[in-house]
């Protein structure tokens, strides 16, 4: 690991990092800011520009995305690969383990937040508040994980100028949505560095304040309508489109390879699994969930990168027909971001409970029924499946909405780091200048060339039978 990544910089009392007492020396946000500043002596802003694949020492991208298939149900890696050999930026969605090796040998603070791990573009959307208004934030934590808040923030702006060329914006446009993008998370952590620690638990997002800020036409149109799809995204609305009769009880609609059955033994295992699941939720909303009855379970393909790891959609049925709630139970492996990160055995050994402790602590407000549970040696974690999710669809951006976007993920993910830890120190370091957005809008562009590269690889991969797809 490079200099600028040995050591980590994380101190006591930093900006509500977790800690077991009150009692202790209070660090001042002045003091964490200088601290952050002087870091840029040892790891200067421009730092932040490298990208050069290394001559030698690089490990093969499709040899890591194999080794990610290992555990994966086989029938399924065909339909992972395809999703991922269609395009760049498929490819990018699903090369979280590629990303995850070559930014954590890059030159960075050592300030280690909780980050998302795979803070990718199409990894921001809509869901329900506990209160049923409609926010938007951060809604995929399969690798959350403490680890470099630079990490997080190349793998987004990389995933900003992959998608730029994808609807056809020219370099100068990537070039604007990435330094937009940066310029948004730099404002978004100095602000929330001001503020009292508790406040910025309850800064959000909800999709009315982003309609009215959007200031291009085409993303507010896309928003709302966006928006009004996903408020009809409910669990009572999916039973015409999930569900039928069948002998007087109602079934989950089998579409394989998509949705199947799952044998009798495995569904009463995860039936098991979903009552141990209810010990880990509050206790009202145990007490609720523990009204309901669970009536059938299939397996459903998600995603991208969860392709091939176990996923199920759990029906349940309440005082009557329509009331209903759907539970997906996904499988929860080690964070991709784990072996970079010094002392990870000290943290989770239940990686269901790692995605939904992080979950919380990177959402402003997060699905009530979040909770996790193991059948059959694996670990899940659990989270309603039809809760008014959404998101802003890339094929309806053109470059300007793409700019306008760019700048509402970039805020989104610096209120994410900042309700964890480090955001005095992060703000120091990043200061008032564009200094970050120019180092960081030449690493977005010469990675983006990287990906296109390595899917290429994989394309080739496909074409000679090394990698299988369907």
């Amino acid at each position: 690991m490079n200099e600028g990544s040995r050591d980590h910089v994380v101190i006591a009392g930093e900006d509500g990092a977790a800690y077991s007492s009150l009692r202790r020396r209070p660090v001042s946000r002045a003091e964490r800011y200088q601290l952050g500043k002087d870091l840029r002596h040892r790891v200067p802003r421009s730092a932040l520009a490298e990208w050069h694949p290394p001559a030698v020492g690089r490990p093969d991208p499709v040899e890591l995305i194999i080794e990610s298939h290992r555990g994966r149900l086989e029938w399924l890696v065909p339909v992972r690969v395809a999703r991922m050999a269609a395009s760049p930026y498929g490819y990018l969605r699903g090369s979280a383990v590629v990303v995850a090796e070559d930014v954590a040998h890059l030159p960075s603070t050592g300030i280690t937040p909780i980050v998302c791990g795979d803070a990718h573009l199409g990894n921001f959307g809509f869901y329900a508040s506990p209160e049923r208004d409609l926010v938007i934030d951060l809604n995929d934590f399969d690798e959350a994980h403490p680890g470099g808040w630079e990490w997080d923030l190349r793998r987004l702006v990389a995933s900003i100028w992959v998608a730029g060329r994808q609807v056809g914006a020219g370099e100068d446009d990537c070039e604007q949505a990435v330094a937009a993008c940066v310029a948004a998370y730099r404002d978004e952590v100095r602000h929330l560095a001001d503020q009292p620690l508790l406040s910025r638990s309850y800064q959000r997002l909800d999709v009315d304040r982003l309609a009215e800020d959007a200031t291009d036409k085409r993303l507010r149109a896309e928003i709302k309508r966006a928006a009004d799809r996903a408020r009809k995204r409910t669990s009572d609305r999916a039973l015409p489109r999930f569900t039928e009769e069948r002998d007087g009880c109602r079934r989950i609609v089998e579409e394989p390879p998509l949705i199947t059955r799952v044998p009798p033994e495995e569904a009463d295992e995860l039936a098991e699994a979903l009552d141990d699941y209810l010990e880990t939720l509050a206790p009202h909303w145990r007490r609720v969930l523990g009204g309901y009855t669970l009536v059938d379970i299939a397996h459903k393909v998600v995603g991208v990168g969860s392709v091939g790891l176990r996923a199920y959609v759990a029906l349940l049925e309440g005082s009557s027909p329509e009331d209903v709630v759907f539970l997906q139970l996904k499988q929860a492996r080690r964070s991709v971001l784990a072996r970079y990160v010094h002392g990870d055995s000290a943290w989770h050994a239940h990686q269901g409970q790692r995605v939904v402790e992080y979950q919380q602590a990177l959402q402003t407000v997060s699905d009530p029924l979040l909770g996790w549970t193991s059948a059959g040696g694996r670990q899940y974690y659990v989270r309603q499946f039809r809760d008014m999710k959404g998101s802003v669809a890339l094929d309806n951006m053109d470059a300007d909405a793409l700019d306008d976007y760019a700048g509402v993920v970039g805020h989104l993910l610096a209120k994410g780091h900042s309700r964890t830890s480090g955001a005095s120190m992060i703000a120091g370091y990043i200061g008032k200048s564009d200094a970050l957005a120019e180092a960081l809008c030449a690493f977005a562009r010469a990675y983006a060339d990287q990906t296109e590269a390595d899917h290429s690889e994989l394309v080739r991969a496909v074409k000679t039978g090394r990698l299988p797809s369907e």
